[in-house]
């Protein structure tokens, strides 16, 4: 079996143990040698500042290549693009843009008064500035927002239009829902990377609301699985088998790339990079 590239996402610490644990994350999966790291932003832009600080820090310290993630919630397209000159002078060549989730609170996204009414037009300011390598989000299963599955092909074919280079998707059970959606969007004629996003299931109760608030189709097997391996103590065991066969289907359907959502907990991101056949190099050195 080919060996993936594969990067990870982290989300950014809001305490001094959370700080550690990002750390602890970064210590174990950066000998894996990732081909960026990116870093998200709170419901709402809530961590924005937070997410700055974490993308400075891990760029500097860990030297891994690290993508920011940039929302269009709650600022103007002034402040935005501050932000994006402050990734820059930083060094980081990498962004995530994406519209981002409403405030908490609120039901929908309303846009800044001053700011991007969504993320085309976030893609397309920052692509004009030259300065970055930019990523988007993708829906294999429809967008909760979307009228149908094909809104969701037009739009991201939209995105590429206004100049992203890559897209990540957001996470799903199975191979066979990445590989139609694939297949629509070359149909459509979108013929940049898409690369699919893997979660694995730390906390299958999580998991699943997560899955309903975004959309993502839970089958009913993978429900009476979960539910069975619960009862058992075995939620671990079934979670890496689970998310390793996962991979393993989307490599031999073609799959060079794979995006983890780590949710700053590595172990289980490590197994199933193991299982994959991706091994450690030289461990991260920690820099003073």
């Amino acid at each position: 079996m080919t060996k993936p590239e594969i990067s990870f996402e982290f989300f950014p610490p809001q305490t001094l143990e959370a700080s550690f644990r990002l750390w602890d994350t970064v210590q174990t999966l950066a000998p894996l040698e990732p081909r960026f790291v990116s870093v998200t932003y709170g419901a709402g832009g809530t961590t924005r500042e937070l997410t700055r600080d974490a993308v400075s820090t891990l760029h500097k310290s860990s030297g891994l290549p690290v993508a920011a993630h940039l929302t269009c919630v709650d600022a103007s397209r002034q402040e935005t693009l501050e932000i994006a000159d402050t990734f820059a002078a930083a060094g980081v060549q990498d962004i995530v843009a994406l519209r981002g989730d409403p405030p908490k609170g609120q039901d929908q996204f309303v846009p800044h008064p001053d700011g991007f009414a969504h993320s085309v037009e976030l893609i397309e300011a920052l692509a004009d500035t030259g300065k970055f390598n930019i990523r988007v989000g993708a829906y294999p299963d429809r967008h909760p927002e979307a009228q149908d599955f094909a809104a969701d092909i037009d739009w991201l074919k939209a995105k590429f239009d206004a100049g992203a280079d890559e897209a990540l998707t957001q996470f799903f059970f199975e191979a066979e829902t990445f590989f139609r959606f694939r297949d629509a969007c070359e149909k459509a004629g979108i013929d940049k990377p898409i690369v699919p996003g893997i979660l694995p299931i730390e906390n299958w109760k999580g998991a699943r609301n997560f899955a309903r608030r975004c959309g993502a189709h839970i089958p009913a097997w993978i429900e009476n699985a979960f539910d069975k391996a619960l009862r058992d103590d075995r939620e671990d065991l079934l979670a890496t088998a689970l998310c390793t066969e996962l991979c393993s289907d989307l490599i031999e359907g073609g799959v060079d790339k794979l995006h983890f959502y780590t949710l700053n907990r590595p172990e289980l991101t490590r197994d199933v990079c193991f299982a994959l056949g991706i091994t450690p190099r030289a461990a991260l050195q920690n820099v003073a």
